[in-house]
């Protein structure tokens, strides 16, 4: 009995049970169902696509750091066997397959993490189609028809999917939009981070989400047309929404850091967040969330805006005229 009290005394950090708890085995298991709370389902996941950290990390945020127990990356699939090795080994990602369809009826929710956007929706498609719910890593598609017919496809069969950049679901990006709402009057916005119009996996896109996503969100997602000056693989973009907001992005590649300022009637005012992250970050939570329960954190359409965005980014990087966006 002493030992069985240590024991138990141990596992639950030291709360007291009374003589009678342990009356029984089903006593002992209500005891600790109503400590630890109800009993979350195991999430098997799978990811295809190994090229970028991500897989990696994620491997260590659910098997080495076990932000959310019971949620396991246990198959991944790599562009090149190297890929594949590398994940596995950074994040402890148990089995290594050589076709994605063999985790087929072996998880229960996918991750694809390619680097270039024009990959994902293929991957992805045969699990969706076998209600797999499934987290696209950004940018969600490489067109927005394409997109359009995915979402349309998920919808109809009702497979919870969704795609985001990480920063636009970070809690500094909430806090920035709380902020942005109590100024008042915003004529103008200028938004700096690291974009390579030349990138191979995707030009604008590959980076260029994490300013685009992020400044909709805070600022909203009507916008009406773009236009972009290149200078070699650098350059700006003007950016007018339907509102009569005109913001300035800065594609940087001489640094990483991130800047925002926004003009008011008192200036220009540089726009920081002023909350620590949580841990895990919330874009984690959302995603395990959305598995567990099929809860989408953001609407379809607010996947594509992003997308049409990038798009017409994209095409006036090479025409260096206005481009209007469209969905």
């Amino acid at each position: 009995m002493n030992s069985r009290r240590s024991f138990i005394k141990k596992i639950t950090g030291g709360v007291a049970f009374s003589a009678a708890a342990f009356s029984s085995s089903s006593a002992l298991a209500s005891e600790l169902a109503s400590i630890q709370g109800p009993m979350q389902k195991r999430i098997r996941i799978g990811i295809i696509g190994a090229e970028n950290s991500h897989t990696a990390a994620l491997g260590k945020l659910f098997n080495i750091d076990k932000k959310f127990p019971g949620v396991e990356v246990l198959y991944v699939w790599g562009e090149t066997d190297e890929f594949a090795q590398a994940a596995a080994k950074g994040g402890k990602i148990p089995n290594i397959v050589k076709d994605p369809k063999e985790m087929m009826g072996k998880i229960d929710a996918l991750v694809v993490d390619h680097r270039h956007a024009k990959y994902h929706l293929e991957a992805a498609t045969p699990f969706v189609k076998a209600k797999i719910p499934t987290f696209v890593d950004k940018p969600f598609c490489y067109r927005v028809e394409e997109g359009k017919k995915f979402l349309a496809m998920a919808r109809e069969i009702g497979t919870p999917v969704t795609s985001f950049s990480s920063l636009t679901q970070m809690a500094g990006t909430a806090d920035m939009k709380k902020q942005v709402q109590a100024m008042g009057k915003i004529t103008q916005v200028i938004w700096a981070g690291p974009v390579d119009l030349d990138s191979p996996w995707g030009g604008v896109f590959f980076y260029g989400i994490h300013i685009v996503e992020p400044m909709m969100h805070v600022f909203g997602e009507d916008v009406e047309r773009v236009r972009v000056t290149r200078n070699g693989k650098d350059g700006t973009a003007n950016v007018i929404f339907k509102s009569g907001l005109a913001a300035t992005l800065i594609f940087k590649n001489a640094s990483r850091s991130r800047e925002t300022y926004v003009e008011t009637k008192d200036g220009l005012v540089e726009l920081k967040s002023t909350v620590q992250e949580p841990d895990p970050e919330q874009g984690y939570k959302d995603i395990v969330e959305m598995f567990r329960t099929g809860k989408e954190p953001r609407s379809h359409d607010s996947i594509l805006n992003t997308i049409a965005v990038l798009e017409a980014l994209e095409k006036s990087s090479v025409t260096g005229q206005w481009e209007w966006v469209g969905v």
